[in-house]
């Protein structure tokens, strides 16, 4: 029996001295009042799409009073209705600009996941997957620089594949896009012609090529068009059972297949260095990132709220549900995003949007009080686990009251094991 209590003694002394949680803390915020009803509205990315719609789905199965309306209409139409104020949040691949920042003060930007940008072509003679090609090639396609198929630079590196004697037909988005900036901000690190001849943005001035809104519609241009090369969402790419090519990484000794792996390797350095949810996120890029397992084309993707929720939604309910919602997403709600082709959410990146989250009030009045998982490292031990440590050791308090002060402990919350 004295075992059993020093070792729960123990375990207790190690646990007290880390500084407790508020009083009123809590990890997860308040459920939606289920004697309401809730319509949420979001606009924004199309990138993330597949999985924000699959979330709506599913969490309305837990919540069925709690409906969500997402128009996938690109983060350019998103941070619109953002700074306008017309949705409750928006999605955007682009962090916020210093300029959009100051027409949409108090916005956090929350990481929702992390996904890729595929190049996707329809070569009737190469109908599978895999042709090879490097950073620079694919800036000059673009470019208009690199005009057919068969071009040395790209047969160099496709030995043995049938490369056609056709001209090549590009396709990009019409609509202010995530994903375009995404992909340019990829060619502006490859490729300085790129970088000075059109930059990187959600809208740039394309040289040349056909242009259609939304992932749905590029991929709708090269299902549709032979000889054509274009960017899409990883998801797209897969759900449409398209061709996509395989991108020589950073370091330049492979060509790397995007799949959940190597786009989790090109994010798995980033957590360490990201902002909190209130600063600028305007840098922050994994494109490109170092490692020869690492897919090039990999971003976060983000949803934009505002700090303060009163001016987008009717009453503090409904600002209650919106934090809600977005918690179950960057937490339980994690677990759908590997069957849509999404990387997961590190925890230290889901910390940053609880946290971001933990700031959000209505008109001021706090709407969830969350202490966060990082412990100061001042450590010592409380005057009363040592009273009572010493008590017990002099036969003051029998073994079973002190077990029952620690249950006791243990269920409120007050010490964690």
């Amino acid at each position: 029996m004295k075992t059993t209590i020093t070792s729960i003694l123990l375990i207790a002394t190690l646990v007290a001295v880390m500084p407790p949680l508020h009083a009123n803390a809590t990890s997860v915020p308040d459920a939606p009042n289920p004697n309401l009803q809730f319509n949420l509205d979001g606009a924004g990315a199309t990138f993330p799409f597949p999985l924000i719609d699959l979330w709506r789905v599913e969490y309305n199965k837990a919540y069925p009073n709690v409906n969500l309306n997402y128009q996938s209409i690109g983060s350019g139409g998103g941070v619109k209705q953002h700074i306008e104020k017309t949705v409750n949040f928006a999605a955007s691949d682009a962090p916020l600009r210093e300029s959009e920042m100051n027409l949409a003060p108090g916005t956090l930007h929350i990481p929702e996941a992390i996904g890729g940008v595929v190049v996707v072509y329809n070569i009737p003679e190469i109908p599978n997957k895999g042709l090879k090609l490097t950073g620079d090639e694919i800036a000059d396609i673009f470019l208009g620089k690199i005009t057919k198929w068969n071009d040395p630079k790209i047969q160099s590196h496709n030995p043995g594949v049938n490369l056609p004697n056709k001209e090549i037909v590009t396709a990009h988005r019409s609509d202010g896009s995530g994903t375009t900036f995404v992909f340019t901000d990829y060619l502006v690190t490859v490729s300085p012609e790129w970088d000075e001849k059109v930059g990187k943005g959600k809208s740039v001035p394309w040289p040349l090529g056909l242009a259609a809104a939304g992932n749905e519609g590029v991929a709708g241009i090269i299902k549709s068009t032979p000889y054509s090369i274009g960017y899409v969402e990883l998801a797209y790419a897969f759900q449409t059972g398209m061709s996509f090519a395989f991108i020589q990484n950073a370091d330049g000794n492979a060509f790397v297949e995007p799949t959940l792996d190597t786009i989790s390797a090109a994010s798995g350095g980033a957590a360490s260095s990201l902002p909190a949810a209130n600063q600028s996120w305007e840098h922050v890029t994994i494109v490109n990132a170092p490692g020869s397992d690492s897919y090039p084309i990999a971003s976060f993707t983000y949803l934009l709220v505002y700090d303060d929720l009163k001016q987008v939604t009717k009453n503090k309910d409904q600002a209650k549900t919106v934090i809600h919602m977005i918690h179950w997403m960057i937490t339980e709600g994690q677990e759908y995003a590997p069957g849509l082709l999404y990387v997961p959410l590190s925890d230290k990146v889901a910390e940053i949007g609880k946290n971001g989250l933990s700031k959000v009030t209505y008109g001021g009045e706090s709407l969830w009080d969350y202490s966060g998982a990082v412990y100061t490292k001042e450590y010592q031990i409380p005057k009363w686990i040592r009273d009572n440590a010493k008590w017990w050791s002099e036969g003051l308090i029998t073994d079973q009251d002190y077990i029952n002060g620690l249950q006791y402990l243990i269920q409120q919350g007050i010490l964690k094991v």
